[in-house]
């Protein structure tokens, strides 16, 4: 039996006027997905338990098995994708390189930019601050910071993609205490590191935004979650162009399956994804494939990008697995859902309980869902915890 997970982040939504009171979901052309929910089990599942905030790490740490309470933060999970090993006293915050305007979060991508340039601007700064701790460069804005004092694992931080137009001073770290202070002191510093930065200067000059803060959030030391392969005895991998899931897969002994042109953006090569899974289920008998686009068009509001990410999951990579997974294994089960919900109108991620359908050659009576929509009625499953939606894979796929 071969397991497949798809997972487009943060596809889930509500109704948008623009659409004529529809979500995203329903108003794009999904016949994949529509004929896994009308052909198998349907019901939604809360990714993210009550009391946790509704991060990207939670959510998708549930749906690959796991229960997310044991999380220690963000920033390790980011660690081992960029090559850093955590030692026991070091913690890690995930680092964005963004603009601010008017002491204001503007942009929490900087315009996304590119790796090339931030990995120029992530060395200035790990000179700057070698004696706070060190920075170590990641993918575009996601970046990484790491000092080896315990007790900044404690301190409250803020997303930033949770706060565009925000004072940056009501949403740095909290509370106020000596450390708080030297490490929002770091940021404002940072600051003048990088307004004069060439890289900046030449982005100027283009005419897009300079990455002129340096925000950290999301810390913690290194969290000890599991072993995916020992829990479930199956060999599984994944499929991402984000550091977060990368690292989550290292931690739990999931195979990373690097995708050229796997970008973590609008422009991600839908197609490589597609033509690395087909492969890469040859091999393994699990593969999470995670597409960043849905929630990076929420964050960005922009509801053609969403309908068009959507679109594109469901045709070329859904599409491509249902009709040559018949020809690696007679039997197989296959999952849609996304990790969480970010709302066109809202830009930011929240707690609401996200839509699942399953497919399985093991399914002999579909239940009386009919298509994939975030309130698809008839469904075999009430909402549940999405850490036990794996194991719900498993007992369908062996008819029990």
């Amino acid at each position: 039996m071969k397991y497949v997970v798809v997972i487009p982040d943060g596809m889930a939504d509500e109704p948008v006027d623009e659409l004529g009171g529809k979500t995203p979901v329903v108003a794009s052309n999904t016949p994949n997905m529509d004929f896994i929910a009308a052909n198998g089990f349907c019901g939604h599942v809360a990714n993210v338990p009550d009391g946790m905030t509704p991060g990207s790490d939670v959510a998708n740490l549930s749906i690959m098995g796991f229960n997310p309470s044991m999380l220690t933060g963000r920033g390790p999970l980011e660690a081992p994708s960029v090559g850093v090993t955590l030692e026991d006293g070091d913690v890690a915050f995930r680092c964005n390189l963004m603009n601010v305007e008017d002491d204001k979060i503007n942009d929490f991508t900087a315009g996304h930019i590119t790796t090339s340039e931030a990995t120029e601007l992530i060395k200035a700064l790990d000179e700057s601050f070698k004696d706070i701790g060190h920075f170590y460069p990641g993918v575009s804005y996601r970046n990484l910071f790491v000092m080896d004092d315990l007790k900044s694992a404690d301190l409250k931080s803020t997303p930033p993609h949770d706060s565009i137009g925000e004072d940056i001073s009501e949403v740095w770290l909290k509370p106020d205490n000596e450390l708080s202070y030297k490490l929002n002191q770091l940021m404002l510093d940072s600051m003048d590191i990088l307004v004069d930065h060439p890289v900046n200067k030449k982005r100027v000059s283009e005419g897009k935004l300079p990455a002129n803060m340096a925000w950290i959030w999301g810390q913690g030391p290194k969290p000890d979650i599991g072993n995916f392969t020992k829990k479930y005895n199956l060999k599984g991998a994944t499929i991402t162009g984000v550091d977060l899931l990368k690292g989550i897969s290292e931690y739990i002994d999931l195979d990373i399956i690097d995708v050229p042109g796997a970008t973590g953006y609008f422009d991600t090569d839908y197609q490589a994804k597609a033509d690395y899974a087909i492969n890469a289920i040859k091999e393994h008998d699990v593969l999470f494939i995670h597409i960043e686009a849905p929630d990076e068009a929420g964050h960005a509001g922009d509801i053609e990008e969403k309908i068009k990410a959507i679109e594109s999951i469901d045709s070329i990579i859904i599409g491509r697995l249902l009709k040559e997974l018949k020809d690696i294994d007679e039997e197989y089960t296959i999952a849609v859902l996304p990790d969480h919900p970010t709302p066109i109108n809202k830009r930011v991620h929240t707690m609401t309980p996200v839509p699942f359908a399953l497919y399985s050659t093991s399914i002999e009576s579909p239940d009386a869902c009919t298509e994939f929509s975030e309130s698809m009625t008839g469904g075999k499953y009430d909402t549940f915890e999405g850490y036990k939606l794996f194991n719900e894979l498993i007992k369908v796929s062996q008819n029990k």
